[in-house]
């Protein structure tokens, strides 16, 4: 537990008691420092006030009812999506404004704090229990602390979506349960790509950044008779791990802590690195973000070196950065070719998610065009 900052803050006491002074440890996904400023918020607390003092840079230390904060939360989010959008100019100033929006509305939103006792039980009236939850997410505690309650929803959320899980249709009704920090599969065009291309070999496959496990679930179920899946982020392993003993294949799959790839060459080799070479600003961005092509870069110019003779690897990547102005056509085709590899076939599909039909999305004509990709390579 020492490795986390801690909060302080005053109440401040009666006319006939002294002002007392209190220090959590503080929690925060998104790495943000603690709040310099906090102010004791409750049920007499107005959504106005609320949403000023945030907006300040104040943090308000919830004292009331829990349903009231979420509540609170709700009306200082109307106030944040009324503020009037910048007109974009082109496609990345849109993508940058929109960045920049999201980023202002977290930071905001996140000035609404809760307490936590150190079994995370909620000290506050009507509080679900949330303790599952911040285990899940967090690990064991012995101390009390403070997070936001827009973290705290989405760690419920994510508890819930863990026991529910997300069904993957390629995987015969199999579910996906996705813990706490792991991408979630719930755009399924990837997943449809990986489970109709045509297999090079069904012995031996290598799933770079296998997050959930998904993909490297599809190619046990399409018949590969052994899969070495990958990742760095401890979260992703286990949720992996769970997620296909869950399904009945962990002896065909075999998930190690690796960075991009394992030892050894394999005839078909499987990446589905963030599509967008941008910055992320959260752990759970890094799914979405790939700051200057790392690991797109990492997986084309390692591949040749762990792809046995005429093996071929499956790149899935969308072209949304194309149309967003962050990543051209002609430096992902230099790309291949530097890294010693030719495109001897491409699957596309086009995405079905929600906002690809949305015209109030701020990045809807990039959604609108957005295609993903299977490309199958070969070593030149």
């Amino acid at each position: 537990m020492t490795h986390l900052p801690t909060l302080s803050w005053t109440d401040a006491g009666s006319e006939t008691d002294a002002e007392t002074h209190h220090t959590a440890l503080w929690r925060s996904e998104a790495g943000n420092p603690p709040p310099k400023r906090v102010v004791i918020a409750d049920d007499r607390t107005a959504a106005d006030t609320a949403y000023r003092l945030a907006c300040e840079g104040t943090a308000l230390l919830w004292h009331g009812d829990f349903q009231n904060a979420r509540q609170l939360l709700q009306a200082m989010s109307r106030r944040a999506d009324r503020k009037p959008r910048k007109t974009a100019e082109s496609a990345i100033d849109a993508f940058n404004l929109h960045r920049q929006a999201q980023s202002q509305r977290a930071r905001t939103l996140g000035m609404l704090l809760i307490p936590l006792d150190a079994d995370y039980t909620v000290p506050l009236r009507r509080a679900p229990d949330v303790r599952a939850a911040c285990r899940e997410a967090y690990g064991p505690s012995d101390a009390a602390s403070v997070v936001s309650l827009r973290e705290l929803l989405g760690l419920i959320g994510a508890h819930e979506w863990r026991k529910k899980g997300v069904e993957i249709p390629a995987l015969g009704g199999g579910r996906i349960h996705p813990h706490y920090g792991v991408f979630s599969p719930v755009r399924g065009e990837y997943i449809d790509l990986v489970a109709n291309a045509p297999l090079p070999s069904t012995a031996l496959a290598f799933d770079i950044g296998t997050g959930t496990g998904v993909l490297a679930a599809v190619l046990a179920k399409r018949g590969v008779k052994h899969i070495v899946a990958t990742d760095q982020d401890p979260r992703a392993l286990a949720c992996a791990r769970d997620n296909l003993a869950h399904l009945g294949l962990q002896s065909q799959v075999e998930v190690i802590e690796a960075d991009l790839f394992p030892e050894g060459r394999a005839p078909l080799i499987v990446c589905n690195p963030p599509w967008l070479p941008a910055r992320p600003s959260s752990p759970i961005e890094r799914a979405v973000y790939d700051p200057d092509n790392r690991m797109l870069r990492g997986f084309l110019d390692g591949l040749a070196a762990h792809l046995e003779p005429a093996g071929e690897g499956w790149l899935i990547l969308s072209d949304f950065a194309e149309h967003l102005g962050l990543r051209t056509r002609d430096a992902l085709m230099a790309m291949i070719e530097a890294a010693g590899l030719q495109v001897v076939g491409r699957e596309d599909i086009k995405p079905k998610h929600p906002k690809a039909s949305d015209p109030n999305d701020p990045l809807h004509q990039a959604r609108a065009a957005e295609v993903t990709s299977l490309w199958r390579l070969k070593a030149r």
